[in-house]
């Protein structure tokens, strides 16, 4: 008897800014991938998942296309090339924060321009060139858009007399004597799938729950679990001291008079918070860390 051949979905993972958080979140989720520097098909410890590095830039057409099922791109890439693919989720996640990006309408400090009205005739960089000029023929401005391979900040004032460029903090902006005038866009991660798989059965429940898996990673972010035993004389005193998603887990130990309590709880007070609940009357507290946290 012939085996029945593993059925699979081809995934598309970014290369380049987004690689490495993309890859740390994977991680999280529990997939384990290995990148090598010399080729676009990493190994994945899923046999049903086949992935494929490209740059996020081009990600969504071949998602459209159906040459990969689902994969892993900004919102402002499926807007720059205009396709049409099923959202699956928002991973909020970037390079450095946890907040989206923002496409932003830069000047010099030291320019007279002060809206997207004073860029007519003018000449803009960007590598956004689509969401641009789209952006432009709506307020009515005539301008050239060139794209920019790169450093795109230190074309200006030189070379072009504006550019729209991605920021996270608008520190890079900043450092080079550049002003923002007006955002164009903001722009989340996203897992997207392509539209005829995703009316699969088997390839959309796969796709549904690689999201579920990457959005529970994503809400474990900052977050740690805290155990601890509490006489039942200090419980009311402990609680109202506890932080949490929801409630506390409080449940009762073989010991009489005593209970166990479980809460999620920011990293960042922790170290507040656990000295605050010894004072309480809180004992044997254990903090853990949290690779996944599914609401």
């Amino acid at each position: 008897m012939i085996a029945k051949k593993q059925r699979t979905i081809r995934m598309g993972l970014p290369k380049g800014s987004l690689q490495d958080a993309t890859l740390h979140l994977l991680k999280q989720a529990g997939f384990a991938v290995a990148v090598s520097s010399r080729s676009y098909f990493p190994s994945i410890d899923d046999p049903q998942i086949e992935p494929v590095l490209l740059r996020a830039q081009e990600l969504p057409v071949y998602v459209e296309n159906g040459v990969l099922d689902c994969g892993i791109t900004g919102a402002d890439w499926i807007l720059e090339n205009n396709v049409r693919v099923e959202v699956v989720a928002e991973l909020m996640y970037a390079k450095q924060t946890l907040t989206p990006v923002r496409w932003v309408l830069a000047v010099p400090n030291d320019s007279p321009i002060k809206s997207v009205k004073g860029l007519q005739g003018k000449r803009i960089a960007t590598e956004l060139v689509g969401v641009t000029r789209r952006y432009l023929k709506k307020h009515g401005v005539k301008a050239t858009v060139e794209f920019s391979w790169g450093a795109t900040e230190a074309k200006v004032p030189e070379l072009v007399d504006a550019i729209v460029e991605l920021t996270e903090t608008g520190s890079s902006l900043r450092a080079h004597n550049l002003k923002i005038i007006e955002t164009l866009c903001q722009s989340t991660t996203q897992l997207i799938a392509n539209r005829a798989a995703w009316q699969d059965p088997w390839k959309k429940e796969k796709i549904d729950n690689i999201a579920l898996l990457l959005q529970g990673a994503l809400f474990a972010e900052g977050k740690v679990g805290l155990k601890m035993n509490v006489r039942q004389a200090h419980l009311e005193k402990v609680l109202a001291a506890l932080p949490a998603l929801r409630n506390p887990t409080v449940a009762p130990l073989s010991r009489e008079g005593w209970f166990a309590i479980e809460i999620i709880a920011d990293e960042k007070v922790v170290r507040t918070l656990i000295p605050e609940l010894k004072k309480a009357g809180a004992e044997g507290i254990i903090e853990y860390k949290l690779s996944k946290v599914i609401p």
